[in-house]
């Protein structure tokens, strides 16, 4: 390994150990002496009841992690978002899984909360695979009401989906471990079945206070919604267990029992390992997320080894257009290209850039792919299309406007992995979250803006020295520098990924040598829904 290299791959892993320290500390919830308390009543941790449920714990993908980070500091915190979502294998059976985190806020709901609720339920309706609720939830947090209530994609959207995914035939399954109050204790019982655990376990649209305040009815929160209330007198519950391991104990029977449905037929043959160790990534992508490298490397350590076919390889090469395997899975990729690269007619195009003939040969390879039924990777590195006078002439908002068509009209599944920047309608291009990719990833050095950070700085600095101006105060050298480095790092915490993945514009963050994985397991969940669409791109065809 060469100098170069070893800085390369220092960079990715500090930036690695910078999230995995956040990470370390968002799995301890409300924190160790929550996490006693909850132990001391009997009950297991969302973390712990998640860990009993799956078949193997070391085998869990975690959907954001790291939503709601630096979001509710005033309000105390709510570290990943107060709910806990995986997709893992429950008795041999992909499913997704929503455990809320009694330790913060008393698993109250907080804006980000439902908003991470309605993605795990997207991935079940969207892979047509099982939806297991672990409940334990003081129901919504009321000093931020305002933010979740009433809109169309907040708090009452979860009951919609439960009504809509049980009318899909997708199975949802609700253990009561904890509180269930008001609007809350509409979905589990909104589910198709709901465990409830005696002594722990409760659910009522009213608790006591409210029902002695609204009613004058002196009643305990037992008799009003206990265990054995709701499984002997209400019948809203359909079983009891007597303590967390029970439930879970039960929920994997019942998974078991689940039958088979169609498959969408994505083809697969015997995974073979890539030409080169994935760990080797480290050392491939640069410190600085200016500076260009090969992107064929990168394919090299991602796909199984000598299964790519590239597609119209020396046309519109800052794009790479490639049919190839991973995980023994046949996937479509679209990857910028970050090296300089000269064109058909000798001029040098800049990497990371679209051109008009890249995007054109983009829109053709989505097209082919969607009439093979193969899957699509997006490997985003992208500083945006390219412009000027000769860019314009040539017709590239046209072009550009075929390859968006393409994506949008896509009907295989697509993944899209944000391996360097994600700038600009760049982002839209190559299959950005507006574009429903299965899952949208990113490795820990990306960055995702609507341009990059200097150029970007440098704008809202021009614009903030004019306003300046206009005062009395005159703005010198020192107060320039000032002013110039305030908006520099105020622009660059909003591109960091950190800040994407606390908002949920990614699902995770995850090490480069996960992408393989992470690909696989989506493939396979997105292969229980055949697709009865075609793929139509409308008036703008090829």
């Amino acid at each position: 390994m060469n100098l170069e290299e070893e800085i390369n791959k220092d960079a990715l892993k500090m930036a690695w150990a910078e999230i995995q320290q956040r990470i370390r500390k968002i799995k301890l919830g409300g924190g160790k002496a929550r996490l006693k308390k909850l132990n001391e009543k009997g009950k297991l941790s969302a973390r712990e009841r998640v860990n009993q449920l799956v078949d193997n714990p070391d085998e869990v993908f975690e959907v954001g992690i790291l939503a709601g980070e630096k979001m509710y500091e005033e309000h105390g915190g709510c570290p990943a978002a107060g709910v806990i979502v995986v997709i893992a294998h429950v008795s041999k059976k992909r499913c997704v899984i929503v455990a809320n985190d009694p330790t913060v806020k008393a698993g109250a709901w907080f804006p980000m909360t439902a908003k991470k609720n309605l993605r795990a339920q997207e991935i079940a309706m969207e892979n047509k695979i099982p939806i297991i609720y672990l409940v334990d939830s003081a129901g919504i947090y009321l000093p931020l009401q305002d933010q979740i209530f009433a809109d169309k994609d907040d708090f009452g959207r979860i009951f919609r989906n439960n009504a809509k995914m049980s009318s899909m035939g997708i199975v949802q399954i609700a253990a009561i471990m904890g509180s269930c109050v008001a609007g809350g204790a509409y979905l589990p019982i909104m589910s198709d079945e709901a465990i409830i655990v005696e002594k722990t376990g409760s659910i009522f649209l009213a608790g006591s206070y409210l029902v002695k305040a609204a009613i004058g009815e002196d009643v305990e929160n037992e008799l009003l919604g206990g265990a054995d209330t709701h499984s002997g007198i209400s019948g809203v519950t359909d079983y009891k267990v007597k303590d967390d391991p029970a439930a879970l104990k039960k929920i994997r029977s019942l998974i078991e029992k689940i039958g088979d449905r169609p498959k969408a037929g994505f083809q697969r043959t015997p995974t073979k390992a890539p030409k080169f160790d994935s760990l080797s990534l480290y050392n491939v992508l640069p410190k600085s997320r200016a500076q260009p490298y090969n992107t064929y490397e990168v394919l090299d350590r991602i796909t199984d080894e000598n299964s790519m076919d590239e597609y119209k390889k020396e046309y519109g090469q800052t794009l790479i257009t490639t049919y190839a395997k991973i995980e023994g899975w046949s996937v479509g990729i679209i990857a910028n290209q970050r090296k300089v690269v000269k064109s058909k007619t000798g001029e040098m195009q800049f990497g990371g850039v679209i051109y008009g003939d890249a995007a054109d040969k983009a829109t053709r390879f989505i097209a082919n792919c969607n009439q093979k039924n193969i899957p699509l990777v997006f490997l985003q590195d992208v500083t945006g299309f390219m412009v000027g006078s000769k860019a314009e002439h040539g017709g590239i908002i046209k072009d550009g406007a075929k390859m968006v068509n393409a994506v949008a009209n896509s009907v295989v599944p697509k993944f899209t992995i944000i391996i360097g920047n994600s700038f600009g309608a760049g982002n839209y291009a190559m299959c950005g979250k507006a574009y429903d990719p299965r899952f949208m990833l990113a490795w820990p050095t990306a960055k995702l803006a609507v341009m990059g950070g200097s150029q970007a700085a440098n704008v809202l600095f021009q614009i903030e020295k004019a306003s300046v101006k206009k005062s009395e105060t005159p703005i010198d050298d020192k107060k320039e520098a000032i002013l110039r480095e305030k908006i520099q790092k105020r622009y660059d915490e909003k591109t960091d990924i950190l800040h994407a993945a606390s908002q949920l514009w990614v699902d995770a963050i995850i090490q480069p040598e996960e992408t393989r994985s992470w690909i696989s397991m989506g493939i396979e969940i997105a292969n229980n829904t055949p697709s009865q669409d075609k793929f139509n791109m409308g008036v703008l065809q090829v």
